[in-house]
């Protein structure tokens, strides 16, 4: 009896061991440096920081009083390298705390001065007629 068994359960688990699939995934783990975790931290936080400048509601004025689509701006933004984006985070943390309402109009000018300013480098725009875009 063992015998009559065994002969049709050793064929049967030979013919599923020839069709399963044993290709194995194989996975590299690698260290990950400090300063590649606090640069990327640092990169989230200059973007939260200038995004939540651009969301208030004086600088909305500012950008719809010189005629700047607030979506398009943010877009633009949205679009920065992380080199760009740490300049506008960092020129954003010098100014004064507080300020005068002229200051933070001034802020927002230069803000959005720069910002289509890049654009108008990377050719996305035609704003200032000085840029000479890059093609």
């Amino acid at each position: 009896m063992p015998r009559k068994i065994i002969r049709p359960i050793s064929i049967f688990l030979t013919f599923t061991f020839v069709l399963l699939c044993f290709n194995t995934h194989t996975v590299q783990a690698k260290m990950i440096g400090t300063n590649a975790i606090i640069a990327e931290q640092e990169q989230v936080t200059n973007r939260e920081l200038v995004d939540s400048f651009l969301v208030r509601e004086d600088v909305k004025e500012v950008m719809t009083q010189y005629g700047v689509d607030i979506i398009e701006a943010q877009k633009r933004v949205d679009s920065l390298s992380p080199s760009e984006l740490e300049k506008i985070a960092n020129s954003i943390d010098q100014l004064p705390a507080g300020g005068s309402a002229v200051g933070a109009i001034v802020g927002a000018a230069v803000l959005i001065f720069i910002v289509l300013l890049i654009t108008d480098i990377l050719g996305f725009t035609h704003v200032y007629s000085f840029v000479n875009p890059q093609r």
